[in-house]
């Protein structure tokens, strides 16, 4: 654990330059804490940020800025920005179940990297990264749904006041619980707090492995069917490892979620005053989208858990799917059983990837930012869960909303991938179906990739092509 005692706020300056779209950018780098006070003027945390600044810039009032951060709640910024965000990035193999999570290592400049576009600034919050509770006493002022959001507020002001940036577009970009944090910070920003008002904003958010819900804090507390909101997750995933993909993956969803919106839906409703022939039916279409067993959905009256799917979807194989990336599998703990007691800390795609990003932090992007004999620790993902506020007055949708129509022309992307079981996107489309969001404003785009949707050379390409369509103005919309 670091020795809080023994803290002095840190800064350190790099600088680098790379080749983006076939032009040589140099630029600069700040990564520094950012200290939070107590009301007696009393250091009690700090924001760690990793900031990158483009050299050549003249015009910084039309230059955006994008914050971007990591979930949770507990995770530090590694991921996004070592996985596609940064100007290094880890090299991604073509079969991203290929991973085996040990050396050797691949470093390589970032084609896709935002730089050119905008500038860059990747945030640790506090107790995750460098980022620092001083003071274990306040923990409640940070470890919290609306806390946590607040404190990532008064970062941004500062940070906007200190590189005189208060002109600049501003935009964020989450992934996960960053989703909840990008939401609640905008709605918290527009409509103010309890303790005190904001009035500023941000011209766009891109969610990335929604989080934001119509319910309570993120998970599923609303009045649908968990297994109709999960079957297009379903269906993406049987189509990846078993339908031989005759019919594009789109296509296939569509048509999956079409059945669970209308037929599946009905047939859970009405239940055992269903017909024969009824219950056949829905039987069928479902073996047919998920690809598991009759048996299975007897035993389960026709519903399909995240947990025992995992492995019915393949379960002759006598492995797993991943959670968080169903395109990763490992074996089975228990050969052809369901594991439902084996949880998050098995899955696995953290096998494969966790130690590569940090490592590829750690070791290709720290020389560039000038970190060296840094003896506080990196903590690449705090367990935070157990001790965190989840109680919050409005919803993630409702904070959102309040940001959206407070706030005419903020816009929203949502990027959700469709092997994704962790934030599945049918919760998405429920979300969006029921939030009462500016439709115009909003733009929602599935990708054949799990919950870190940059994963493969492909995706990145084109998550990264669609956030330069969305920062200039534009909408991304589904092929």
């Amino acid at each position: 654990m670091y020795k809080s005692d023994a803290f002095s706020p840190s800064i350190f300056e790099g600088k680098g330059e790379i080749v983006l779209r076939g032009e040589k950018i140099s630029y600069h780098t700040v990564s520094e804490d950012n200290v939070l006070y107590d009301e007696e003027n009393k250091p009690i945390a700090s924001i760690f940020s990793f900031s990158y600044f483009r050299d050549d810039v003249t015009d910084l009032a039309s230059r955006p800025v994008i914050f971007a951060f990591n979930g949770g709640p507990g995770t530090s910024s590694c991921m996004v920005h070592t996985g596609f965000i940064g100007p290094k990035r880890l090299k991604y193999k073509d079969d991203v179940d290929d991973m085996t999570g040990v050396t050797p290592y691949e470093v390589i400049d970032n084609p896709e990297c935002l730089l050119d576009i905008a500038d860059l600034v990747l945030v640790d919050p506090v107790g995750t990264g460098f980022g620092v509770l001083l003071d274990e006493s306040k923990a409640e002022k940070f470890y919290g749904v609306e806390e946590d959001a607040e404190a990532f507020l008064n970062f941004v002001q500062r940070w906007l006041q200190k590189y005189e940036r208060w002109l600049s577009p501003k935009y964020l970009i989450g992934e996960s619980y960053g989703c909840t944090r990008a939401s609640v910070a905008a709605g918290i920003a527009a409509r103010g707090s309890a303790s005190r008002s904001y009035d500023f904003s941000f011209d766009g958010i891109v969610f990335i492995g929604n989080t934001v819900t119509t319910g309570k804090y993120f998970n599923r507390e609303v009045p649908a069917e968990a297994a109709v909101l999960g079957l297009p997750t379903y269906a993406a995933i049987n189509w990846y490892h078993n339908t031989g993909h005759d019919v594009p993956l789109d296509e296939w969803v569509k048509k999956a979620r079409e059945f669970a919106d209308s037929e599946y839906v009905m047939a859970l409703y009405k239940g055992s005053s269903m017909g024969h022939d009824e219950v056949m039916n829905v039987k069928e279409k479902l073996m047919h989208y998920t690809g598991v067993s009759e048996r299975y959905l007897e035993e389960r009256n026709l519903r399909i858990d995240d947990a025992s799917f995992r492995s019915e979807v393949i379960r002759e194989s006598g492995k797993a799917v991943s959670r968080l990336d169903a395109r990763m599998t490992r074996p089975l703990y228990n050969p052809f059983t369901d594991e439902i007691e084996y949880g998050l800390a098995t899955d696995a795609s953290r096998g494969k990837y966790n130690s590569y990003f940090l490592s590829v932090l750690l070791g290709g992007l720290f020389p560039i930012l000038n970190i060296h004999g840094f003896d506080r620790p990196y903590v690449s993902s705090a367990a935070l869960y157990k001790r965190w506020n989840k109680e919050a007055e409005l919803t993630t949708a409702q904070h959102l909303y309040n940001a959206m129509w407070r706030v005419p022309g903020m816009r929203a992307f949502f990027a959700n991938g469709y092997y994704d079981m962790a934030t599945e996107i049918g919760v998405l489309y429920y979300m969006l179906n029921h939030a009462n969001l500016p439709a115009e404003r909003i733009s929602v785009k599935g990708y054949p990739s799990g919950h870190m949707i940059y994963i493969g050379n492909e995706n990145i390409r084109n998550l990264t092509d669609d956030i330069r369509l969305f920062v200039d103005g534009g909408k991304p919309e589904q092929d």
